[in-house]
C-alpha cells in the first residue's frame, strides 16, 4: 500500500470514529481537509468570505451526516462532493448577481504565495509570472461551473476520472467530456501564451 492509499485509508478510519463519538477524530478531519476545501470553494466561488463561510456548511454537513457515513468511496470524493454540490447551488442562486469585488480579486491574482527556487526572479519576471497567473485564472474562472470544477479536482486536487465523477455524481465519460471542453476552451483562450 502506497503512502498516499495509506492516509486516505486513515481519512476514512477517523470518519468511522467520528461516527461512533471521537471529537477528536474530527478535529484531525477538519485540520488536515480544511484548507484543501477552502481553496477549492474560493476557486469555484471566486470570493474568499463566501468560500469559508461554504467550508464551515460543508464539514457541519460532514459532522451532521456522521451516523450514517459509511467508507463506499473515499473520505475525500465523499468530502469534495459535498463542497462541490454547495458551491455550484452557492452560483446558481447567485447566477444574476454582478460581483465587481470578484473581478478585482481574479485581477489581482488573488495573492497565491510564490515559490521562490535557489535564484530569485527579477522584479520583471516576478510581474510577467503574475500577471500570466492571473489570466489562466481568469480563464478557468470564466468556465462553467461543472467543468471548472472538474479542472480544479484535476489539476489542483490531482483527482483521477474515477473519483471525479464519483464526486460530480456524474459518469467517467461525462468527466473526460467536461475536462476536454474544459481544456479545448482554456487552450483556445490562453493560445496567445503558448
Amino acid at each position: 500500500m502506497t503512502a498516499a492509499a495509506a492516509y486516505l485509508e486513515r481519512d476514512a478510519e477517523l470518519m468511522l470514529r467520528v461516527r461512533d463519538g471521537d471529537e477528536t477524530s474530527f478535529a484531525l478531519l477538519l485540520e488536515r481537509h480544511r484548507r484543501p476545501v477552502i481553496h477549492f470553494l474560493s476557486r469555484m466561488v471566486q470570493n474568499p468570505a463566501v468560500s469559508e463561510e461554504l467550508a464551515q456548511e460543508v464539514f457541519l454537513r460532514v459532522y451532521k451526516a456522521r451516523a450514517t457515513y459509511e467508507p463506499t468511496a473515499k473520505f475525500t470524493t465523499w468530502l469534495f462532493r459535498i463542497a462541490t454540490h454547495l458551491a455550484i447551488n452557492w452560483l446558481r442562486d447567485r447566477r444574476n448577481e454582478k460581483s465587481e469585488d470578484s473581478l478585482d480579486r481574479s485581477a489581482a491574482g488573488e495573492g497565491a504565495p510564490i515559490q521562490i527556487a535557489d535564484r530569485a526572479p527579477t522584479k520583471e519576471q516576478e510581474m510577467l509570472y503574475q500577471a500570466r497567473l492571473a489570466e489562466v485564472r481568469r480563464a478557468i474562472d470564466a468556465l462553467p461551473a461543472k467543468q471548472r470544477a472538474a479542472v480544479l479536482m484535476h489539476k489542483y486536487h490531482e483527482m483521477g476520472y474515477a473519483q471525479i465523477a464519483r464526486t460530480l455524481n456524474c459518469s467517467e465519460s461525462a468527466v473526460k467530456s467536461l475536462l476536454f471542453r474544459a481544456y479545448e476552451t482554456l487552450r483556445a483562450r490562453l493560445v496567445h501564451m503558448a
